[in-house]
């Protein structure tokens, strides 16, 4: 229902209006600065992306408004070189092995975790499963490091003592896309299915009664009760994912593999060439082109796969 206004009653000025809800906006004033001090105002510095930047002594706001226009010089040189597609491929390529896989296992141990009714067994697995999302990537670095490292690695030891040659791990780059893979998934499965999970606690309790009473065993339950229930909120998920296609963590692409450079061609992604490219070259201006691509793809796949989900389903869209 929409709430019309009486042309027969005053209208109520804006600063009236903003006096006389001062307590909401004063409950509001922190996180509003909070996102115009620390995304709004950096926005500006997008500019740097179309210049040849050119670090003055007087500061970077100076340096932003005095260096050298260029326009998409920064883009062609980035598509040009060869490093682009190493990047491309390596970004899209893991992103959608774990969007299939995240989403596929989070929605498996959502509903398998729903359907335990032994409240303490129940939360064993939970905190087993959640256990991994809390630990930081250094420190599963360093676990890692413990086990495939060459001369004091638990598994080159194991080699050794079956008289094998200890295996250099971190300068053999055919096992780490499974490594990734295998460490991504294991890492945010948890966290992902807590989602499902809730929602299908959430289900009332008369669908499963009535699904019973029709003969629906277990996995029918499941397949006709549980699963439409969760399906718009697995919807709304997979757009949100879908938006960080072009996103990776540092942590799992750079910290993980030691910033080992025969990896670099099945490690090297978006946010680890920035990182290198602003660590070792000090080329601002490409490195910021690549950050501003990523998001921009990133709000066209949002558009875009929320369009497409408004058209098969209306009321699981974004906006």
């Amino acid at each position: 229902m929409v709430l019309q206004e009486n042309p027969s009653l005053p209208k109520i000025g804006f600063f009236k209006k903003l006096y006389d809800n001062r307590i909401f906006l004063l409950l509001v004033t922190p996180g509003t600065l909070f996102l115009i001090i620390f995304f709004y105002i950096p926005v500006i510095a997008n500019l740097v992306a179309f210049q040849d930047f050119q670090y003055s002594d007087a500061g970077f706001w100076y340096s932003l408004f005095h260096s050298p226009f260029v326009g998409l010089k920064n883009f062609k040189f980035f598509f040009a070189s060869a490093d682009f597609w190493i990047v491309l491929r390596n970004t899209v390529g893991y992103n959608l092995i774990f969007l299939g896989l995240n989403f596929f296992f989070a929605i498996f141990f959502g509903v398998v975790m729903s359907q335990l009714r032994n409240r303490r067994l129940l939360k064993v697995y939970q905190t087993s499963m959640l256990f991994p999302y809390f630990i930081s990537w250094p420190i599963m670095a360093a676990f890692l490091y413990a086990f495939l490292s060459t001369d004091k690695g638990v598994i080159n030891h194991l080699i050794q003592s079956m008289n094998g040659t200890p295996i250099d791990f971190y300068n053999t780059p055919g096992i780490w896309p499974l490594l990734i893979i295998f460490l991504g998934v294991w890492k945010g499965i948890g966290y992902n299915s807590i989602l499902y999970f809730a929602t299908a606690m959430g289900i009332d309790p008369a669908y499963y009664d009535a699904a019973m009473m029709d003969g629906a065993n277990k996995w029918q339950q499941i397949k006709h009760v549980t699963l439409p229930h969760i399906l718009p909120v697995a919807t709304l998920m997979l757009i949100l994912n879908i938006g960080g296609m072009f996103r990776t963590d540092i942590g799992l692409f750079y910290i993980v593999p030691k910033a080992s450079a025969p990896l670099i061609n099945v490690t090297q992604t978006f946010d680890t060439y920035i990182y290198r490219a602003l660590s070792t070259s000090s080329d601002l201006g490409m490195s910021t082109a690549a950050g501003l691509m990523q998001s921009l793809v990133g709000v066209l796949l949002i558009l875009g796969s929320n369009a497409i989900v408004r058209k098969l389903q209306p009321e699981s869209s974004l906006f």
